[in-house]
């Protein structure tokens, strides 16, 4: 197997917002990407957006702005999302950038000139008349619809359409790419999924289109411009484009050739990645990916993600209200990784609470606050080893391989286990050892040893969890006197790492234990009104949202969170309390006595365990964040219409 690994999102639709289905994936990456690199693999880490099609352009003119400014301000909602998710890619690939287009041009054009294996084109001219789904992008057959005729994913009409086409001869390719999954030369994980892939080829698979007559917004084919790529045609070469296909063969024989190429993905593409991508790069000569990993999808409260249903949950509303370390935990361990799974605002904070307020964060308290009060916080040595410490280490090897077990089976949410078993274990060695009674008894050689073992395992932890949880891993591994970003995942291993005589304090509790809300939709208080897809607003959503002057009376940090103020606010008689994630762009005394405008009619919602009830309004340009004030003389209280 290749020493190096690459691995990849699929590339997210602009014309979403970025949520937690979103988030899910890329985590899972870069926690993937994160534990390679403990395991000594140089790795590369790629996401992006896709930016053309007929519903970009659409949305574009009804925005009264070009297509490329539509997609520079959606693209970077990505990029912000990943930023507060401590997401930390190699490479952020866009479908519009000149790069990729070049790139899709070569691809394009390689295939053109390319002929199959029993000598005909591989690209052909071609009249196609067909049922195309504007909101999926694609053409449909008779089967793929419901019974009622409606696209299954958008339940909206297909329109027909009639166009000359250029099309791929995939039908020549179709034995040779079920040969390659059925072998697992491509592997396809979970197994059901690869059996769902093996099913299509039963269906009598066709020749699919490469281009579109009809689009503007779109990669012009090379050899006719009159034609625009189709999207999956522009989409799916990215994964190449990003690593130097059409400007750099080193870096792409690097990466792509002699990698390990892992594509995370979701079901609704599996078609596209597992059967078209990899017969477009068999027709070039070109290796086709080692490993398609299909995972799963969330419902909320048994619905569906859906922004006419107010319940889609964004990926900001997670960070503020549990911290960007335990967002990306929480994220991906609801359920299995391979498998869609239900949530509930509750399930966030049980889990939270029980994993990493009780399980982990609560070791870390006790360890050192007895640590204080018995040894002026300074780690002591350990002696006197018996049967409990013994076990403990062999339980503790056990969970470090388990752990590289589940990275190398795409298993993120087993490795989490994996460390978490070491926490759950590690606190039934500290309660058995009763170290508060060996601290009463003042028998500190023994206690000495119980504290040494319990600080040197919650190392282990702090490197098994570092991929999931970096900043609160590296602020653990401070305390105890360790560099922030282990080195190697070997150091896991090691019995006796910490330094005898280093004070180790620490001043807060790494995951405080945060009140319950009740069940309710989680992003209630995160957007003034649906959005469309589109990113519009309709006028009948938008005519529900109540704007309201109000002058800000008092204003303080929220402890423990660096984003959040909270503020006592004044909306006519009518005082509240609200919390806004501007505290790096205004200290609370800038703010005291300004009339901002709010949105006064939301569900009050807790972040950080403080009751929050309204929203106020900001603009974001880059990196500034500025309030949207009110300075001619309005009183408070005062409807903004």
């Amino acid at each position: 197997m290749s020493n190096s690994y690459y691995i990849t999102t699929p590339i997210y639709y602009v014309n979403d917002r970025p949520h937690i289905g979103h988030g899910y994936c890329t985590v899972a990456a870069d926690v993937l990407t994160r534990y390679r690199r403990l395991l000594g693999r140089e790795s590369f880490f790629l996401t992006g957006t896709d930016e053309h099609g007929s519903k970009v352009e659409k949305a574009a003119e009804s925005s009264g702005v070009s297509p490329k400014e539509l997609v520079d301000r959606n693209s970077d909602l990505f990029k912000e999302s990943w930023r507060a998710l401590l997401v930390e890619n190699d490479y952020f690939v866009r479908t519009t950038d000149e790069r990729h287009e070049k790139a899709v041009q070569k691809l394009i054009s390689r295939l053109h000139e390319a002929t199959t294996p029993d000598g005909q084109p591989v690209i052909y001219p071609g009249d196609y008349r067909g049922l195309y789904c504007l909101g999926c992008e694609k053409f449909l057959t008779e089967k793929d619809l419901t019974s009622e005729g409606l696209c299954p994913d958008h339940l909206t009409k297909p329109e027909l359409l009639s166009e000359k086409n250029y099309f791929f001869r995939l039908t020549s390719y179709l034995d040779r790419v079920r040969e390659l999954i059925e072998s697992d030369r491509l592997k396809i994980l979970p197994r059901e999924r690869k059996n769902e892939v093996l099913g299509l080829f039963k269906q009598g698979l066709e020749d699919f289109s490469i281009s579109r007559e009809k689009v503007r917004w779109g990669i012009p084919i090379p050899f006719d411009p009159s034609q625009k790529a189709y999207v999956w045609v522009d989409a799916l070469p990215n994964y190449i484009s990003a690593v130097g296909f059409g400007d750099d063969p080193s870096a792409f024989s690097k990466w792509w050739r002699n990698s390990h190429v892992t594509h995370l993905i979701g079901k609704d593409i599996l078609k596209f990645h597992t059967i078209f991508w990899p017969a477009m790069l068999l027709a070039i000569g070109e290796k086709v990916p080692d490993l398609i990993f299909i995972h799963g999808y969330f419902t909320v409260s048994g619905q569906k993600m859906s922004k006419s249903l107010g319940n889609v949950i964004s990926n900001h509303d997670l960070v503020e209200r549990f911290g960007p370390d335990a967002a990306r935990y929480l994220l991906l361990n609801m359920f299995p990784f391979g498998t869609d799974g239900d949530i509930r605002i509750s399930d966030f904070y049980k889990k939270y609470n029980s994993d990493l307020a009780n399980d982990f964060g609560n070791l870390v308290s006790r360890a050192l606050k007895l640590l204080e009060s018995n040894f002026a916080g300074k780690i002591p040595p350990a002696s006197e080893l018996r049967g409990d410490e013994t076990a403990l280490r062999e339980f503790i090897g056990g969970a470090i391989a388990k752990c590289r077990a589940e990275i190398d089976a795409i298993n993120p949410n087993g490795a989490a286990e994996s460390f978490m078993s070491v926490c759950r274990e590690l606190n039934r060695y500290f309660d058995s050892q009763k170290p508060w009674a060996l601290a009463k008894e003042k028998e500190l050689t023994r206690l000495g040893t119980v504290l040494r073992t319990t600080l040197e395992g919650i190392r282990t932890v702090s490197v098994l969890a570092h991929p999931y949880m970096p900043t609160k891993c590296a602020e653990i591994r401070k305390t105890l006197g360790l560099t922030p970003q282990p080195a190697s995942i070997s150091e896991a291993a090691e019995p006796f790492v910490l330094h005898e005589g280093f004070e180790a304090k620490l001043s807060t509790a790494v995951f405080p234990r945060l009140e319950t809300p009740p069940d309710r939709d989680i992003a209630a208080h995160t957007a003034a009104a649906p959005a469309c897809s589109d990113g519009l607003i309709d006028i009948a959503e938008f005519g529900k949202v109540q704007l309201r002057v109000a002058e800000i009376l008092a204003a303080e940090p929220v402890p423990k969170a660096d984003k959040l103020l909270k503020l006592q606010i004044a909306i006519g008689s009518d005082r509240r309390q609200i919390v806004a994630g501007i505290a790096q762009h205004y200290k609370p005394d800038q703010l005291v006595g300004r009339k901002i405008i709010v949105v006064a009619n939301l569900k009050p919602a807790k972040l950080r365990g403080i009751e929050s009830n309204g929203m106020l309004l900001a603009a974001k340009g880059g990196d500034k964040l500025a309030l949207l004030t009110v300075d001619f003389d309005l009183p408070s209280g005062a409807t903004i219409s």
